[in-house]
């Protein structure tokens, strides 16, 4: 691929944040992607689960039927509905393929798509603008998602005008993907960051639509393939699902014979919870909270295994 094509690329971008220290080494800009293989029912992110950009639907800022129309005047499919109380609905049947009209002419932002098109080129002149602090802290750019493998071909190419602009990458992943994918992009990442969520199969597809077989396998093949590149394993601690010492002692267990890798858990939080609201589904893990008690006693578990490899969580 020749750089021109590389900096012409196009994919679904659904946020870009500055100024990330949990996501990789150093400051970092965390790339979001759409679209996922997996659909976990803690997700925080489920905005990232489709390929193609949505409309959602924010009704506290919305100022209603009753003193603007524009989004019901710009929608061209009919998809905006008005209520007979002045309020609107969308009929997600209608709503696919041109988003961005009605959010553009909304002036309140009570409607927001989740996802644009974007060049190569377009996302690296936003993360270059901190490269500053990439500097001086040995940080850079982080992509993430949804799972940010899925769109191969982009990623291959922002992978690789990054390394050509001596920016540090790092990627977050799940980890279902093919392994090609993972073969392809490992060469040009500074630093992994792999989810590993429960290793019980059975388990792992009943609260996330699929097995665990692949994510183990691209696991091992990846600590073959780039031994020397830094590894931060995770693991979400979700109430009902992992939150165990046997789960997180197995999945310890599992990352033993891998020295140089690193393991964190994540403690399970609620802050995706608004967002399955504004796209009009049901939160799935309704109002669960995690106990004060689980995480110093599940890290003291995963330390009897791994010792000083278990990162403090962060919440």
């Amino acid at each position: 691929m020749s750089v021109l094509e590389d900096k012409k690329k196009r994919g679904i971008v659904f946020n870009i944040q500055k100024y990330s220290v949990h996501d990789g080494p150093g400051i970092r800009t965390i790339v979001f992607l759409k679209g996922c293989p997996l659909a976990c029912r803690w997700c925080s992110n489920p905005e990232s689960q489709q390929r193609e950009p949505e409309l959602a639907y924010h009704t506290g800022r919305c100022l209603t039927f009753a003193k603007c129309t524009r989004c019901l005047q710009a929608c061209l499919r009919g998809a905006i509905i008005r209520e007979p109380d002045d309020t609107l609905r969308i009929d997600r049947a209608l709503c696919e393929g041109c988003p961005k009209h009605c959010a553009e002419a909304c002036p309140a932002q009570g409607l927001i798509v989740y996802g644009q098109e974007r060049t190569v080129d377009d996302v690296l002149k936003v993360v270059e603008q901190d490269a500053a602090f990439y500097t001086r802290s040995s940080g850079g750019l982080t992509l993430s998602g949804g799972e940010p493998l899925m769109q191969a071909e982009y990623v291959l190419a922002l992978l690789r005008e990054a390394r050509r602009r001596r920016i540090k990458t790092a990627v977050e992943t799940c980890g279902m993907v093919p392994w090609k994918t993972m073969e392809a992009a490992a060469p040009y990442l500074n630093y992994i960051l792999y989810d590993i969520k429960h290793m019980d199969s059975a388990m792992h597809e009943e609260h996330t639509g699929c097995p665990n077989a692949l994510i183990l396998d691209n696991f091992r093949k990846l600590m073959e393939l780039v031994p020397d590149t830094p590894v931060l394993a995770r693991t979400p601690i979700i109430p009902g699902f992992n939150d165990t010492e046997e789960a997180v002692a197995a999945i310890a267990e599992f990352l033993r014979p891998y020295p140089a890798v690193r393991y964190e858990m994540l403690p399970y939080h609620r802050l995706g919870t608004q967002k399955y609201v504004f796209l009009d589904r049901t939160p799935p893990m309704a109002d669960v909270t995690l106990g004060k008690d689980v995480m110093p006693r599940l890290v003291a578990v995963a330390r009897g295994i791994l010792g000083d490899r278990v990162e403090a969580a962060h919440a």
